[in-house]
């Protein structure tokens, strides 16, 4: 079985906002099976804090990490580093789900974190985090616009990935955009 490709996230944090945009593609081959998928979610936790999430990779792997993040969040009463420290921590040490293949980008109104089967919760310095196959093509595209114009976290999201999808064969334009603060 040929493994399913395609997905392009930015996470934009810029004037007090904070974006996540995603691509709706998904490929097997050289087909495209969705032009419609949502990567890119927003978790209200119990206590009421909005929360970000995108993902890259398998699609039933990336649904149960963000499942389980969504648990982790509850428990830790939306402090965002905390439930992606405990989510990193079952990630590597569970049998089951050490197995898991994707990536995540988390963020809320102050942090943003990308999250990898290796065990990383990495912060970007510069407010751009980036995941997917054309993950590298939005971040570039965000980084030209964050130094040449006054756009703001949302726009620079939405435009990264129209951007990305004229270069990367694995991203449409078909996008899904969220944004708080």
């Amino acid at each position: 079985m040929q493994t399913m490709e395609g997905t392009t996230i930015i996470c934009i944090k810029r004037g007090g906002r904070t974006a996540m945009a995603g691509d709706g593609q998904v490929t097997l081959g050289s087909q495209i099976v969705k032009s419609g998928a949502r990567k890119v979610r927003r978790i209200k936790g119990k206590n009421g804090i909005d929360v970000l999430a995108g993902f890259a990779g398998s699609t039933a792997d990336a649904m149960t990490l963000l499942e389980r993040f969504e648990k982790q969040l509850d428990e830790h009463h939306g402090n965002l580093l905390q439930a992606a420290s405990a989510l990193m921590k079952d990630w590597r040490t569970d049998k089951y789900l050490r197995r898991l293949e994707a990536m995540m980008i988390v963020a809320d109104r102050d942090e943003v974190f990308l999250l990898s089967g290796a065990g990383d919760i990495l912060e970007p310095e510069n407010g751009v985090a980036s995941i997917g196959s054309g993950g590298g093509f939005a971040q570039a595209a965000a980084f030209a616009l964050i130094g040449a114009t006054e756009l703001d976290a949302p726009e620079i999201a939405r435009r990264s990935i129209e951007i990305a999808s004229k270069i990367c064969i694995y991203t449409n334009d078909s996008i899904i955009l969220e944004a708080i603060g």
